[in-house]
């Protein structure tokens, strides 16, 4: 006798699915002769005829409905194909991963997507042009003992590791987190881009039930510290009860999360349990996988786009981080694959229906195709998503700071800097223009065109990452990047002025970020100087609203003096700001005549040079602000004499911003 079809329906969830009494199970199998469900300890599981599923020829799908399954069951598939061939299948919707076993043999585990006690019902995604979103690998990010030691030394850091910096983040001003992609993966470590179970979270960023009590100490000081209600031991156990942790947590700290999620291919490292030939075709081969092409990329199978089953499968997984696990967006990986591949009208499908269900959450996609505007335009022209990535600003002051490394005399051309300042061809606001100075790519220590570009210090210093030169220059460089139009975006360990490299390899400790050289025992200067440096412009940047809008006016350039101004402002309010960068080694003391929006006195409300050794006893400025009351000066009606400091960057504003 099959499995019962009580609680089965057409709209029956993929996966599995805790009912009354039990649980159904719905897989995807069209050329599989039987489907059972193998329960409790699978790996001597023998087929029965109650365990069969039943076959949809209709659909390929199998269900069946199973008395007794609860919370913490354990499952997988035995798959029986055409020609007799039989073996244990992981579900590919499986929500976690038993832990503690090789991913070939481990078991699926049933969760109750309503057990966590959630306490973000009063956070607000922020708007798309109030981000700044900061970038980190969980596996290498932060770990901790009770004790304070650092223990990423000995193993993988977890997703409840990173909550003890949260607060820290909280006070850096940012007000969303990116971590690298957060699902199953084959092995230990790795970036995240060679995923193998999208729905499970990676079993290495979580933490046994038994090693538990410090992180359940750590989350409900946490909570209790924003008075929220504490949670139970029970409340952290398991996989997706950490991961939705990590998210609340931020929440409550009043930081967006966004997943990053690869959806143009999978693996690598596809076992024989994996969803790839789930279906036991009689010959397996590069024609006849169930989900994907014979195409590859980055070293995994490129999806079959033009599947119904596929792409349902990956418009539910986004619909799942949104849904499940209250995340504020998402980060598409790579989708020039996807349009490459036939999956243009998924790109449309997916924006189209995470818009219609979670409209506040940001669609951000990495697209490098020939007219990258396609990617943020609206369908049916476009691919619908709200910010696109945008590698003109970066490439404009890698280029300047190259440059610069000439010397004082050296020829400096600041056109790429101030072309990166525009709104991207094509893109219908300058906020969706998404950007960055480092992120997971351009710094990792790895092989690859993309790869090991010096982080902004190194490349500011040169031999010495913490001369004069690479921490005003940095200063600059930073500045820039968060007083431009569009949506920036830190790497972890740019904030204090991280001069390594990165590595995802947890045996290269010598690559990972140096947080005492910021609050050790005995800190390096520097990097408290550019932390507050870098804290101090963020909470700028949300406190001045004209350094979130769209418009932008760059002043006419004089080259010889390597200086460059902008103004910024909101359409139809004004709320003016003029931000003045020099890359030049000597200051201009009072001598340098610049054009102001309207007569008036404007603030000096940020100066680069006062973070040099903070406080800067010798800060070169223009004491709290200036008189514009000069002759009109570059198309402005007014103008100024101001002071300008050798490597700098300095802000002037006709008020003190909005109180945060």
């Amino acid at each position: 006798m099959a499995a019962s079809q009580k609680f089965v329906t057409a709209d029956t969830p993929m996966g599995a699915t805790l009912v009354d009494g039990g649980a159904t199970f719905r897989v995807w199998a069209p050329r599989a002769a039987h489907v059972y469900l193998a329960r409790g300890e699978t790996s001597t599981y023998q087929a029965v005829p109650e365990d069969e599923l039943v076959r949809d020829p209709s659909t390929g799908h199998w269900t069946g409905f199973f008395p007794g399954v609860v919370d913490g069951s354990t499952y997988r598939y035995y798959v029986v194909g055409a020609d007799g061939s039989a073996a244990l299948k992981r579900d590919p919707r499986a929500v976690e991963l038993e832990g503690g076993v090789a991913l070939a043999d481990c078991d699926c585990v049933v969760r109750n997507p309503g057990a966590y006690p959630w306490h973000d019902a009063g956070f607000i995604t922020p708007a798309f042009n109030d981000l700044v979103v900061y970038q980190f690998h969980v596996g290498v990010f932060y770990a901790r003992d009770p004790g304070g030691r650092d223990i990423r030394q000995n193993r993988v850091a977890k997703l409840l590791d990173a909550l003890g910096r949260i607060a820290y983040l909280a006070d850096l001003g940012v007000n969303a987190v990116q971590p690298l992609p957060v699902v199953e993966f084959h092995g230990p470590w790795s970036q995240g881009y060679n995923g193998t179970d999208l729905y499970s979270p990676e079993t290495d960023y979580c933490v046994a039930d038994a090693d538990l009590d410090p992180y359940l100490d750590q989350v409900n000081a946490l909570l209790t510290q924003r008075r929220r209600t504490p949670v139970r031991r029970q409340d952290l156990v398991g996989h997706v009860n950490q991961l939705k942790a990590f998210v609340d947590v931020c929440h409550v700290f009043g930081i967006a999360v966004v997943f990053d999620v690869v959806y143009n291919h999978a693996g690598g490292d596809l076992d024989a349990a994996s969803l790839d030939y789930l279906d036991m075709p009689p010959h397996p081969d590069t024609g006849n996988s169930l989900y994907f092409f014979n195409r590859d990329w980055a070293g995994g199978k490129i999806f079959a786009f033009d599947r119904p089953d596929v792409r349902a499968f990956l418009i539910d997984n986004a619909t799942m981080f949104l849904d499940e696990y209250h995340a504020d967006g998402l980060r598409f990986d790579e989708i020039t694959v996807i349009d490459r591949n036939g999956g243009w009208s998924l790109c449309q499908d997916v924006t189209a229906t995470l818009r219609y269900r979670t409209p506040s959450a940001v669609l951000i996609a990495e697209y490098w195709g020939d007219i990258r505007s396609l990617a943020v335009t609206p369908a049916p022209s476009g691919m619908g998503f709200d910010l696109g990535y945008d590698d003109r600003m970066r490439l404009g002051i890698r280029a300047v700071l190259s440059l610069v490394a000439g010397g004082a005399d050296a020829a400096v051309d600041l056109g790429p800097v101030v072309a990166g300042l525009q709104r991207p061809w094509g893109f219908p606001g300058a906020w969706q223009a998404y950007t960055c100075l480092e992120d997971h790519d351009l710094v990792l220590d790895a092989d690859g065109n993309d790869h090991r570009q010096p982080r902004i210090a190194r490349l500011c210093g040169g031999n010495d990452a913490r001369s004069w030169y690479a921490r005003s220059r940095a200063r600059v460089a930073t500045g820039l990047l968060l007083t431009a139009p569009g949506t920036p975006m830190l790497f972890m360990g740019q904030e204090f002025l991280e001069d390594k490299l990165w590595s995802d390899n947890i045996q290269l400790t010598d690559r990972q970020i140096w947080w005492d050289g910021l609050d050790g025992a005995n800190p390096d200067r520097a990097m408290v100087d550019f932390h507050r440096f870098v804290r101090d412009l963020i909470w700028l940047r949300r406190s001045h609203p004209a350094l979130r809008a769209d418009p932008v006016s760059v002043y006419p350039l004089a080259h010889d003096g390597r200086v460059l101004a902008f103004q910024r402002w909101v359409p139809n309010v004004g709320r003016d700001v003029v931000v003045v960068a020099s890359v030049a080694e000597s200051t201009f003391t009072g001598d340098y005549e610049l054009g102001f929006p309207h007569i008036g006195y404007w603030r000096e409300v940020f100066n680069s040079d006062y973070y040099d050794t903070f406080p800067n006893s010798a800060v070169q400025g223009n004491a709290g602000g200036i008189i514009a009351d000069g002759p009109s000066r570059h198309g402005m009606p007014a103008s100024a004499r101001i002071t300008v400091p050798a490597n700098s960057l300095i802000v002037f504003a006709t008020d003190n911003g909005d109180p945060l």
